[in-house]
């Protein structure tokens, strides 16, 4: 038997709030609305196709990328399309798609397969709407097609907060996440990398074709930056490619049937829902019948597509994201606490602080809410960071290097190996409160324009 690589890091915190999803696929009445946000995509600048009242059936091409004019954004739905937002400079917001009662589907040749090229799979995957889902590291972009990568990462385990479980959203997908894993490995010189949860003991680990690792340890550990330095660490010049979990039965459904697939299983969970649990659904999905099926205890709450530390605020009559299995919705925190730096005061609020005495009470989750408790400062703590960064770089002075646009500090730093999304704990627990996310994002973002 192959042995399984592990990873284990003790450097992270996991934050425990109450209102996790239970197990459960709800029922409600589908989403008759879609949408497709080109910021989404990030890095990429999108060129429409399509008007105002066009008609679309599932996975017509509705979008394309300014910079590689071959990756093309598909529709998720057969419908017409109502509406194309526009915010500043007549930047694109977001297309809206209303759903036909009668769903047509574009449908590729897909005969044979196994027998095609490397390029061959390649224009396959990216005439049919599906080469969005493969993102490259470095900086997390959509994958440039040219590469080829010396890595592909597909991992199971989510360590960050109310985390949705791919073990019960893929249960029923056991085949199709198979048949995605194949087709990977024809993209790549060396089988996917394939992780999961060292105690788990889930039909992941009988997946053929792929090299396994375990992975232990508090939130960030789930986050594929940690799995990619431990495992395929990136030199100068190379990529490695990433696909979400689902996306790979997406892959494994349509080269079975030829036609796009866009399903989404989300967790609607977090401490202002009555019933979180989960439900299945399309890429885009409004997504007012589900908060409407789960029970929303206020009108005064956050709803966040994603987790708590990454995600991004919506409102309950938004969408949802292109990559979302997880809607998080929590109470806002526009209220203020009265001496709430006393160490004794205020205890059910989850500080990671060793001055709070939180972290004794509540053991079996907290009530959160979006207040965050100060503003930033002018005070940044030594070491602060690295308790709770398991990456091997320095994540302050790579902060730093970002804010005074330093590229060849940044390099050396390791801006290269991460993503905004592995500095989430960072903006949670850091003293000085700094928005630790948005300087990676704009460091990245000039990365991208400077060097490429």
């Amino acid at each position: 038997m192959e042995e399984i690589k592990e990873i284990r890091t003790r450097r992270g915190a996991n934050l425990h709030i109450k209102g996790g999803a239970e197990q459960t696929i709800g029922n409600t009445t589908p989403a008759t609305t879609y949408a497709l946000k080109p910021d989404d995509f990030f890095g990429t600048l999108p060129k429409l196709l399509l008007k105002e009242g066009a008609k679309v059936s599932l996975g017509t091409a509705v979008f394309f990328s300014k910079k590689n004019p071959e990756i093309k954004v598909v529709s998720p739905v057969s419908g017409t399309i109502t509406a194309i937002e526009r915010g500043p400079k007549r930047k694109i917001e977001r297309i809206l798609i209303e759903a036909s009662k009668e769903q047509k589907a574009v449908t590729h040749p897909i005969k044979d397969w196994e027998k095609k090229s490397k390029e061959e799979l390649k224009s396959l995957l990216l005439e049919s709407g599906n080469w969005p889902f493969i993102h490259q590291r470095p900086y997390g972009v959509l994958a440039n097609p040219s590469d080829t990568p010396k890595a592909i990462f597909v991992s199971t385990t989510q360590t960050g907060p109310l985390s949705e479980s791919f073990e019960f959203i893929l249960k029923e997908d056991q085949e199709d996440f198979q048949k995605g894993i194949d087709l990977l490995n024809k993209l790549v010189d060396q089988p996917v990398f394939l992780g999961s949860e060292k105690a788990s003991k889930s039909y992941f680990k009988n997946i053929s074709g792929v090299q396994h690792y375990s992975v232990e340890g508090p939130h960030p550990a789930g986050n594929l930056s940690v799995h990619i330095q431990k495992l395929s660490p990136l030199n100068m010049g190379e990529r490695v490619w990433t696909v979400n979990a689902e996306d790979v039965a997406n892959l494994g459904r349509f080269i079975s049937t030829g036609i796009f697939s866009a399903q989404r299983t989300i967790a609607v969970a977090g401490n202002a829902v009555e019933k979180p649990q989960y439900f299945k659904t399309l890429i885009g999905a409004s997504l007012a019948p589900y908060l409407k099926a789960v029970g929303i205890k206020n009108e005064n709450v956050r709803v966040i597509n994603g987790n708590v530390l990454t995600g991004h605020g919506v409102n309950t009559t938004d969408f949802l994201g292109y990559y979302n299995n997880l809607v998080s919705v929590i109470p806002e925190g526009n209220h203020y606490r009265m001496f709430g730096w006393l160490p004794f005061k205020d205890n059910k609020v989850l500080s990671l602080s060793n001055t709070s005495f939180s972290r004794l009470f509540n053991r079996k989750g907290f009530e959160v809410d979006t207040n965050l408790n100060g503003e930033e400062r002018a005070l940044v703590v030594t070491g602060e960071m690295e308790k709770i960064f398991p990456l091997e770089i320095y994540p302050m002075q790579l902060l730093k290097a970002c804010m005074v646009e330093d590229i060849e500090k940044m390099e050396a730093l390791g801006i290269y190996e991460v993503v905004p999304e592995d500095f989430g704990l960072v903006d949670y627990a850091n003293t000085s409160k700094l928005e630790a996310q948005e300087i990676i994002r704009q460091g990245i973002e000039l990365m991208i324009n400077e060097v490429g």
